[in-house]
């Protein structure tokens, strides 16, 4: 018998008015605060670095392979252990792993600022992306097992909200520290806020584990390997080719252990990945819509980011700043899509979300040109944004309401590394499609590789808003989540 209850094997369940609770629950913004902070410290750094590259590049004497490498080495290991990380947390305890994440991300981040070498960034970034992938999926599922039935919707939209500001800072803050301060400063803003994270957490949050099964190490290293592979093939085929030796032989590895690490997850005694979920439609649907929104939404925003540097001759921090009537609106519409959700459901602000973003992706292909006035891509921006907060709530609710409360960890973790896999597609696609017919040379022949990407990006979103209306509806999704998975 484990300690989480007070039944015993050989006694009749007793009275629900026996069993032990929380003797004081926590308020909701005790509970945000301490999933929402460390959250946004690793959402934020996730873009923070792209725009404080040419300081790095010049302090440390870096060359364009390891200014490639100080962003890749973040995002690889972040999205392949994602799923890992949150098996690890329903074994080991949600918030005993969460704290653990907070930590480590707070010393890799202090060791990122002491660097001197570019080895020494690399793998110090690294090392952040694992913590990264402790921290992001547990707070989802710490933050809907922490707060009553009634406030989930509203919780989970703030912290889409939150999820949002790390994305609309991330490109202002690293401008304004490469314009202003020494680039080390990214990393030291970190160590404090992680310190206060982890007493933070610490002190609000309660443990909770998943299903009691033992640990699929079988399972954990053909994950997490077979994703490596594919995200590294897919990050470098652009610059050593989709062709070349290298290239086809991560992808290759890459797949194989994927199919490996399925059909061992069909037969493993406790197998970390119930492929029994993906039977629910609204699951396989939710994570398919959130494939190719990442696929089409951050391969555009990789160019669009530079689109005002590159073709308008600007700063990086006045580049970010241009940005933010797109990245800031999601920190306003999240929430107010949570408490909408009980109204008209997930499937409409999930389809219509998409369906923005499609038009506002298209708007911004057809009007870009290097002498654009500013004023005419707001608009589109604004409805992107709009897009964005649409989506980013009503998609964690579809993953979690789609499972059994067991399972959430799980899905959480799943839901994440599709949409970090996409954003890894998306960038290497629409690079491939800039890269046919534009350059870098000048602004027109920049716009002239933007425009055809952008447009696959739209098409791309448009596509998971037509998957999206094959999400099932409030009382369908009501009942998926009270049915336990199908038995593999």
């Amino acid at each position: 018998m484990t300690p989480r209850t007070v039944v015993s094997a050989g006694s009749p369940p007793k009275p629900a008015a026996t069993v032990r609770a929380d003797p004081a629950p926590r308020p909701l913004a005790a509970v945000l605060a301490a999933v929402g902070v460390p959250m946004l410290m690793v959402t934020l750094d996730n873009l923070v670095v792209t725009t404080a590259l040419p300081v790095i590049k010049a302090d440390l004497g870096a060359s364009l392979a390891d200014l490639q490498w100080f962003v890749n080495a973040y995002t690889l290991p972040f999205a392949a252990l994602l799923l890992t990380a949150s098996a690890l947390g329903d074994r080991l305890g949600r918030r005993r792993v969460f704290l653990a994440g907070i930590a480590l991300f707070t010393a890799a981040s202090a060791a990122c600022a002491l660097a001197t070498e570019p080895w020494m960034l690399t793998a110090a970034r690294a090392v952040q992306g694992v913590a990264g992938a402790a921290v992001l999926p547990l707070s989802l599922t710490l933050l809907a097992g922490a707060v009553p039935e009634r406030l989930r919707d509203a919780a989970i939209g703030i912290w889409g909200g939150i999820s949002g500001l790390g994305v609309a800072v991330g490109p202002v803050v690293g401008g304004a520290v490469a314009d202003g301060l020494d680039w080390a400063w990214i990393f030291w803003l970190n160590v404090p806020v992680g310190l206060i994270a982890v007493v933070l957490a610490a002190a609000v949050l309660r443990e909770s584990h998943g299903p009691d099964a033992r640990l699929d190490p079988v399972g954990l290293i053909l994950s997490t390997t077979g994703l490596l592979a594919l995200i590294w093939g897919i990050v470098r085929g652009q610059d050593h080719g989709w062709t070349s030796t290298p290239v086809v032989g991560a992808l290759a590895a890459g797949l194989c252990l994927l199919g490996v690490f399925l059909w061992w997850e069909r037969r493993a005694p406790a197998p970390m990945l119930a492929l029994g979920l993906f039977r629910s439609r609204a699951f396989s649907l939710v994570n398919a819509v959130a494939f190719m929104f990442a696929v089409g939404v951050f391969g555009s925003v990789f160019l669009l980011a530079q689109y005002f540097q590159v073709a308008q001759g600007l700063s990086p921090l006045a580049a970010g700043i241009r940005t933010m009537p797109w990245t800031m609106a999601p920190m306003v519409v999240a929430p107010i899509a949570g408490l909408l959700m009980g109204r008209v459901g997930s499937r409409v602000l999930i389809a219509t979300g998409q369906a923005l973003l499609a038009v506002a992706l298209g708007w911004m292909a057809l009007v870009s040109a290097a002498d654009t006035g500013y004023p005419t891509l707001v608009v589109p921006m604004v409805l992107a944004g709009v897009g964005m907060g649409l989506t980013f709530a009503p998609v964690s609710t579809v993953t979690m309401s789609s499972v059994p409360v067991s399972a959430r960890g799980i899905a959480s973790g799943t839901n994440n590394t599709i949409r970090e896999l996409g954003v890894a597609v998306g960038v290497a696609v629409l690079a491939s499609v800039f890269a046919r017919s534009g350059a870098y040379t000048d602004p027109e022949s920049f716009v002239a590789g933007l425009r055809p990407a952008v447009t696959v990006g739209a098409v791309t979103v448009a596509a998971g808003a037509v998957l999206a209306l094959g999400l099932p509806g409030r009382s369908q999704a009501a009942s998926a989540a009270e049915t336990p998975p199908p038995a593999h």
